[in-house]
């Protein structure tokens, strides 16, 4: 687990590679050393219908959510949460620094009780074993 959901406002995929913001998230996502490439999920949604502030459709928006399973310590969450922003923050800099942007990310836990999972995605990735 975890799953990085992408949701943006369509006009930045004239301002922004969607493509390349997964890839580098999923990398920043790996280097926290807390949550496994096995279990990396990211994907984005464009959002056609959306009002922002006040109306101005030149205004954009990305929010990431990442969600991953219970367990894991409270600084090493923190310390996570900041170097994926930071990731998506370094990534979308020319856009914030040119256009009306909003930029957010939240993680959240999943209560593993209540999320059963199955995989044999580990058997097809080169070095993994667990």
């Amino acid at each position: 687990m975890p799953h990085i959901q992408i949701d943006y406002s369509a006009n930045l995929e004239e301002r922004l590679d969607i493509a390349a913001l997964c890839a580098v998230l999923r990398d920043a996502a790996v280097a926290t050393g807390i949550l496994p490439l096995a279990g990396i999920r990211v994907r984005a949604t464009a959002c056609s219908h959306v009002v922002i502030a006040d109306g101005n459709p030149d205004h954009a928006f990305l929010d990431i959510s990442l969600r991953l399973r219970g367990g894991r310590e409270a600084e090493a969450k923190r310390r996570a949460t900041e170097s994926i922003f930071a990731a998506a923050e370094a990534f979308c800099a020319e856009v914030l620094a040119t256009s009306s942007f909003m930029l957010s990310f939240e993680m959240r836990e999943i209560d593993p009780a209540l999320s059963p999972k199955t995989s044999s995605i580990r058997r097809y990735l080169p070095g993994e074993t667990t």
